[in-house]
């Protein structure tokens, strides 16, 4: 791959007056707010550069960004700064009120019930690795490219531009059904509150599908009122969810002591009804549980210390989250037997069921308070990664203003959040949880592709050898866990066969990986340990879980993708071209001579 050899703070003149043409001020609706680029300024431009689109995307697919490039030239394309004004102690709990919500309140008795039996347990351990795997690949970036572009900007810097739009259109998608899920849970659990069925405060339109047909006003209101926090300011935010985090935590706390309290181990006599099998389907849907934690990732460009605070928040409430879910699902298994679970309010109905009618409307506020602070900073993280996007201009650049007063993204927060609505108006929470998974699975999979093509290709430095060794053995990684998902989507849950072939063939790949191909860059600040096995295992369990994922989520997801290569070719790829030349952002200097930014040989060899 061919590596971008520019360093955004050293633009010619001419360059950076070309970008602020390119710019507007943010707060307009003109068409150069939306399409300012040269390919769109007439019909016989855009025309050219369809003709062009082999060469163009040629060059998109090949040229890696820059981290000074993210951080400084990209960044600059907002035109005011996001404050920085974030520690350690407001990620942990930002971590903390990103995750617990509608996952926990609402998935784990559904999965418990339909799947997993009282093992579900043992599905939030399974996804609870996968996630914890996924946020030290995500902490090393973002300690070393602090920006708000989260993995889409991970990504631009190790595979290209390409392939980090492909991933910045499934995080978009995964932000909106995830605010979407929430936002219905949402109503699920403030029926209860109020002694209702949430279909009571639904509408149902027969006229439309099944699954679609069930109308729900009060999470289109919520949406709007955390709109309106998220546009006002971050540190506000940080606040509101800091308290709310808080009484959230001790509501958890009242479920798990009060809920042991009524447990009859008897519940667990038929622990895992339906085998492996059924625990490992459920956890591919509760990994949408953990969901949340790369919202912290996008709030690096507001922190105010990277390399110390991104690691303790990001580390230390990912660790306690798992833990409580754990506690809670066990819980909640004590407590009924799994066939009786409630799909709707779990949590609420158990405690109704032993006896405690008042205790589930303790439960119920701390279920709608989780959820308000999960919607809200799902609502700070989309709006950073959708700003980021727009920064390079492969989403309008209108999106990527920042307000000089709030110091926040407002037209990407409220375009984010009304897309949210829209889909949570109208789309049942079981088909969100799916395709939501299939999503974010997919993106922690390429994140962790993306450290160790950080770790061990550096142009100018890793050699064409070296360079073909390590292509060979991610090939083998990616193809060994595909195949290992394949067999256990497929084949009889007692064939075991394919697994002798498939896993200690990812095991012989990442080990050549570690003897025979040298690290081209030692972290400069923070690194994952264990390279490349932590990667590796996170690669191989994030693309085994997606084979636990029904046949339609699939067909939705690619269904999605296509969407985005229709638009990609139609208006991103020549929008970024464009943008990138205009801004001198790929200049090369000496061909592969110069090496990429932050580029340290390392100790095991070069």
């Amino acid at each position: 791959m061919v590596g971008g050899n520019f360093h955004g703070d050293h633009q010619e003149g001419g360059d950076q007056e070309g970008m602020r043409r390119r710019r507007g001020c943010g707060c307009s609706c003109t068409k150069n707010d939306f399409l300012p680029e040269e390919s769109f300024q007439s019909i016989g431009n855009y025309l050219q550069a369809l003709k062009e689109t082999p060469m163009r995307f040629k060059d998109r697919l090949l040229t890696r960004s820059l981290d000074s490039t993210e951080l400084h030239e990209i960044k600059s394309r907002s035109d005011h700064e996001m404050k920085k004004n974030l520690t350690w102690w407001d990620l942990i709990w930002f971590g903390i009120g990103a995750v617990i919500g509608a996952g926990i309140f609402v998935l784990t008795g559904l999965e418990a019930k339909e799947h997993a039996g009282p093992a579900v347990v043992l599905s939030y351990v399974v996804s609870g690795v996968s996630a914890m795997l996924s946020v030290f690949c995500y902490t090393e970036f973002a300690v070393e490219i602090p920006v708000a572009g989260g993995s889409f900007a991970y990504l631009r810097v190790e595979l290209g531009d390409f392939m980090a739009f492909i991933a910045a259109g499934n995080i978009i998608l995964e932000y909106v059904i995830g605010g979407a899920a929430v936002a219905r849970s949402w109503t699920s659990y403030f029926a209860t509150l109020c002694n209702h069925k949430p279909d009571d405060f639904r509408i149902i339109a027969h006229s439309l599908p099944e699954d679609y047909g069930h109308l729900d006003p009060i999470s289109v209101f919520v949406c709007a009122a955390i709109c309106v926090l998220a546009v006002l300011s971050t540190k506000g935010s940080s606040r509101f969810n800091y308290v709310a985090s808080i009484i959230h935590v001790v509501v958890i706390l009242f479920i798990i002591v009060a809920g042991l309290a009524k447990a009859d181990t008897k519940n667990y006599a038929d622990f895992s009804p339906n085998g492996a099998r059924g625990i490992f389907v459920a956890s591919a849907v509760l990994f949408f549980a953990y969901i949340g934690f790369d919202a912290v990732a996008t709030m690096a460009e507001e922190t105010r210390n990277p390399a110390r605070d991104i690691p303790i928040g990001l580390v230390g409430s990912m660790s306690i989250t798992t833990i409580a879910y754990c506690l809670m699902a066990v819980t909640l298994c004590l407590m009924v037997p799994y066939k009786n679970i409630d799909v709707d309010a779990p949590f609420s109905v158990a405690f109704e069921t032993v006896g405690w009618g008042w205790a589930k409307y303790v439960v119920a506020a701390g279920a709608l308070k989780g959820m308000t602070t999960v919607l809200l900073v799902s609502a700070v993280g989309q709006a950073r990664y959708l700003t980021h996007i727009a920064r390079t201009h492969m989403m309008p650049p209108w999106l990527a203003h920042v307000n000089e007063r709030t110091g926040t993204p407002v037209n990407a927060t409220i375009v984010m959040l009304a897309a949210t609505a829209i889909v949570g108006f109208f789309t049942k929470l079981d088909i969100l949880s799916n395709l939501l998974s299939i999503s974010t699975l997919f993106i922690f999979m390429l994140v962790a592709l993306a450290l160790l093509v950080r770790r061990y290709y550096v142009s100018g430095i890793t050699s064409q050898e070296n360079r073909v060794k390590l292509i060979m053995c991610i090939v083998a990684i990616l193809g060994s866990s595909i195949a290992t998902a394949v067999i256990w989507g497929t084949a009889d849950e007692d064939s075991w066969l394919g697994y002798v072939i498939t896993i200690p063939l990812w095991f012989c790949a990442t080990l050549a990986l570690k003897l025979l191909v040298p690290q081209a860059r030692d972290p400069k600040l923070w690194g994952v340990p264990l390279v490349p096995w932590l990667p590796s295992a996170s690669i191989l369990i994030n693309i085994f879980l997606l084979g636990s994922i029904d046949k339609k989520s699939f067909i939705r997801f690619a269904a999605w993708t296509g969407f985005l290569l229709v638009y990609y070719f139609l208006f991103g790829l020549h929008a970024s071209y464009d943008t990138a030349k205009a801004s001198g952002e790929n200049k090369v200097e000496d061909g592969l001579k110069n090496v990429e930014e932050g580029a340290v040989p390392s100790r095991n060899g070069s």
